[in-house]
């Protein structure tokens, strides 16, 4: 199986040094992975899966990320749409693990072959392998409007260092984003990292899928980087009423937040927040 680090030999330099010989040397450093991870889909028999999509990500936890791309893609919609899920090898690579092969139940639909459902996804963008404007949005089955979540504001100010703390692979690399799921108590459920902040997303909503705890009602769920328009849709498809980010959130973002009942806070930082969408949710 792949590992979520890897060490490298780097010359260190440090202009501040007061010894010379310390001003630029050789030292070990830990990376974070990224590797592909292609993921196949289609019914049981042998050969009949398909290659439905390729995303850079950081080993680890891949089941969750194929079954959370296929939920909140809209692909499937809970784990009874999937038969058998399993981790294997490539032809070329044999030993890399780089491979889902995912078997739908019986009378599950196979993805669709046309260029809408073929994916390419970098750690850095969730939705560039999407071929229409159309094939961006993709509607939830769940209503959050109605969900009675409410969450003191002071509570939220603490939940980014609860992130910060569980973040293991992140404070031996400094370069992996995280997405958090939270109790309204501010219990942390589950946490997933990932050099993708999309892929984070999927992973604890994978999770959340194979653990049968969809929807996500009266949950709350914070990324380490910012609000996109495609992390606002993931946490719908899940039925999350609350989407938390350190950082900014994009207007349409905002715009699907509203149209969907969803609160979305952005630049959680320190004891101060912007509440986007959904107010009420956030009690001062």
């Amino acid at each position: 199986m792949g590992r979520a680090t890897d060490r490298r030999s780097v010359l260190r330099i440090d202009l501040d040094a007061t010894d010379d010989a310390r001003v630029a040397l050789r030292r070990p450093d830990t990376l974070a992975v990224e590797e592909p991870l292609e993921i196949r889909v289609g019914p049981g028999g042998p050969g009949r899966r398909r290659p439905l999509a390729v995303t850079m990500r950081t080993p680890g936890d891949d089941l969750d990320l194929a079954i959370g791309f296929l939920l909140t893609e809209g692909l499937i919609r809970s784990d009874a749409d999937v038969h058998t899920a399993q981790l294997c090898s490539g032809v070329e690579t044999p030993n890399t693990y780089n491979v889902v092969d995912v078997v739908l139940a019986p009378g599950v639909p196979a993805p669709a072959t046309d260029p809408t459902r073929n994916f390419y996804t970098t750690s850095s963008c969730g939705v560039c392998g999407k071929a229409s404007i159309d094939a961006v949005r993709t509607r939830s089955r769940f209503t959050v409007a109605d969900d009675p979540l409410t969450v003191p504001a002071k509570l939220l100010a603490e939940l980014p260092d609860r992130l910060r703390a569980a973040q293991r692979a992140f404070d031996r690399t400094g370069g992996l984003h995280a997405a958090g799921l939270f109790t309204p108590d501010g219990e942390l459920v589950v946490l997933r990292e990932d050099v993708g902040r999309h892929n984070a997303v999927d992973k604890v909503i994978g999770w959340a899928v194979r653990q049968r705890r969809l929807p996500l009602a009266g949950h709350l769920l914070l990324v380490s980087g910012r609000a996109s328009f495609e992390l606002t849709q993931k946490a719908w498809m899940a039925g999350l009423p609350l989407l938390a980010a350190v950082s900014a959130p994009s207007t349409l973002a905002a715009d699907l937040a509203d149209e969907a009942g969803l609160t979305l806070v952005g630049f959680l930082r320190g004891r101060t927040m912007n509440v986007y969408t959904g107010t009420h949710r956030v009690t001062p």
